[in-house]
C-alpha cells in the first residue's frame, strides 16, 4: 500500500469515525427525546463506532473511490439510525430536528476539532501529525454537514425540506426517497453538489465556527 494512503488514513482515521458514531448517535438520542426510543432499544444510541460502521459504506467503498481517483473523490455514509417518525409527538416537526441533530453534532465537533488546533499552536506543540489531524477533523466535519444538509431524500436536508413544504407538496417529494440516494451520487459525480452546494455551504458554517470563536479569540488576545 502507498505510504501517503497509508498516512492520509492514519490522519483521518480517528475524525472521521467521530464525525459517523456522533452524527449517528445525535439523531437516535434526540429522536428518544421527542418520543421515539426505537435506536435506543437497539442500542445505537451509542458512542462505539462499531455499532453505526457499515463494511461497505464506511470503509470499502471510501477506500476504492480514493484509489481509484487519487484521492480527487471520496464518498461513504454509516449505517442509518432507525427512527420511526410516526411515534414522535410531533412527526412533523420533531422529526425535522432529528435530521438537524446530525449535521448539528458535525457543526459541534468541527468547532471542537478548531479548539484542539488553536490549542497545539498556544502549546507549542511541533508535531505535524496532530496538527493535520485537526485540521482533518474540521475538514471531514464540514463536508459531512454540508453533505447531509442537501435537500433530498433520504438526506437530512430532505427531512428538513419536507418538514418545511405545505403536507401536499411534502408528500410529494418524500416520494423521490427510494430512489434519492441514486439522484445524489449522480449529482456528486457529475460535480454538481460539489460547486453548487457544497463549496457554500462548507464556507457558511465555517463562517459559523469563525463566529463561535470571536470570545475565544479575544480572550486569548
Amino acid at each position: 500500500m502507498d505510504s501517503s494512503l497509508i498516512q492520509t488514513f492514519a490522519v483521518y482515521a480517528l475524525p472521521v469515525l467521530f464525525a459517523i458514531t456522533l452524527h449517528e448517535a445525535s439523531h437516535g438520542y434526540v429522536a428518544k427525546l421527542f418520543g421515539d426510543d426505537t435506536a435506543y432499544a437497539l442500542g445505537r444510541v451509542s458512542l462505539n463506532p462499531i455499532r453505526h460502521i457499515d463494511p461497505i459504506g464506511t470503509i470499502a467503498v471510501p477506500l476504492l473511490l480514493y484509489i481509484m481517483t487519487s484521492g480527487q473523490f471520496v464518498f461513504g455514509y454509516a449505517k442509518p439510525v432507525p427512527v420511526a417518525f410516526e411515534r414522535l409527538r410531533n412527526p412533523r416537526w420533531h422529526g425535522m430536528w432529528v435530521a438537524l441533530a446530525g449535521p448539528a453534532s458535525n457543526v459541534v465537533q468541527a468547532f471542537v476539532w478548531v479548539l484542539l488546533a488553536i490549542g497545539l499552536t498556544w502549546g507549542g506543540v511541533r508535531e505535524p501529525f496532530f496538527g493535520e489531524m485537526a485540521l482533518a477533523g474540521v475538514r471531514v466535519n464540514l463536508v459531512v454537514a454540508a453533505f447531509n444538509l442537501f435537500p433530498v431524500p433520504p438526506l437530512d436536508g430532505g427531512r428538513v425540506l419536507t418538514a418545511l413544504l405545505p403536507q401536499g407538496i411534502a408528500r410529494a417529494v418524500s416520494r423521490i426517497e427510494p430512489y434519492g440516494i441514486f439522484v445524489v451520487l449522480a449529482l456528486v459525480a457529475a460535480g454538481v453538489i460539489t460547486t453548487i452546494w457544497m463549496t457554500p455551504v462548507v464556507n457558511v458554517l465555517m463562517s459559523l465556527i469563525e463566529l463561535m470563536l470571536r470570545p475565544i479569540v479575544m480572550l486569548l488576545h
